[in-house]
């Protein structure tokens, strides 16, 4: 080999190596930076409790033992029906549709407990506060009819019960406040 090729190949050798130490060295630079960051974040965006409320919600065994008990007070009663439990933001825990139970009445129930936990106040009552405010229906997720009923701790509501597919509302009612006494078992 010349001399010269020699020496072309070893400073290429060189250079490389040395790019190689040299990426190394600012990947390990940035790594430790990347790591870093998230404690500084962290101490920099922490917040005083002040900031913060807590919330009681029931958990998924209370909301499935509150909709067997509404399902079962229907059964009881040859009533085929769907029940839903929504936790204090109105997103639904369970649902559980009976058989033979209509196909409006998943949705239904699960509006019912929606609007029972929004107004805490059962739906029955709320149907008659539609003569003075007749665009409260336009709400969407809302259904103003008799079938849901809030669960309240401490007077607050937690959650909603709703349940559809009765012949009338007052029996959903009923079967939905069977579902909050099974609450208190």
């Amino acid at each position: 080999m010349k001399t010269r090729t020699r020496v072309l190949t070893g400073t290429a050798l060189a250079v490389a190596l040395g790019a190689g130490t040299f990426g190394a060295v600012s990947a390990n630079a940035a790594q430790a930076e990347v790591q870093a960051a998230p404690a500084a974040a962290t101490a920099k965006n922490e917040v005083g409790e002040k900031n913060f409320t807590t919330s009681t919600h029931l958990t998924v065994d209370a909301a499935a033992r509150a909709a067997q008990g509404a399902l079962e007070a229907a059964r009881k009663e040859n009533q085929k029906v769907t029940v839903a439990v929504v936790d204090r933001n109105g997103n639904t825990i369970v649902t559980l549709r009976g058989d033979g139970a209509g196909p409006q009445s998943y949705e239904s129930a699960q509006r019912k407990a929606f609007t029972a936990v929004s107004w805490n106040a059962p739906t029955s009552v709320l149907v008659g506060r539609l003569a003075q405010a007749p665009n409260l229906k336009d709400i969407p997720g809302t259904l103003f009819l008799g079938g849901g009923v809030p669960v309240q701790a401490g007077g607050a509501p937690v959650a909603g019960i709703g349940v559809a597919g009765a012949p009338s509302g007052d029996l959903d009612e009923k079967f939905a406040k069977a579902g909050v006494e099974a609450l208190e078992k």
